[in-house]
């Protein structure tokens, strides 16, 4: 028998970072969609994500912290940071945290 499998990769701590103004702590050295997963298990799996950039339903706008440009990019792909701030996400994404009591986008 094997030991049930887990979608993230392997962490040994939790990073700060922000979503549309609210703070979260998600597993380090996992793309943001990962991320999104840890704090919504059930919605974002069974969430229309594609997981390989095909989709686009995962962009997200964020940046690094203050006086730091504001990128898009894809969350699927995206790894987490310390300080991320997320300030945008798709339509997709926001129902899929719609749980989480995430301010409208900034």
């Amino acid at each position: 028998m094997t030991a049930p499998s887990t979608p993230f990769r392997p962490f040994t701590r939790l990073l700060r970072i922000t979503i549309l103004g609210r703070e979260f702590e998600v597993p380090e050295d996992n793309p943001v969609l990962r991320c999104f997963q840890y704090l919504a298990p059930e919605e974002v799996s069974y969430g229309s994500f594609c997981w390989n950039e095909e989709c686009q339903n995962c962009r997200v706008t964020f940046d690094l912290g203050d006086e730091r440009p504001t990128r898009e990019a894809l969350s699927c792909k995206l790894m987490v940071q310390e300080s991320m701030r997320i300030k945008a996400v798709t339509p997709e994404i926001r129902y899929c945290l719609r749980t989480l009591q995430l301010k409208k986008d900034e």
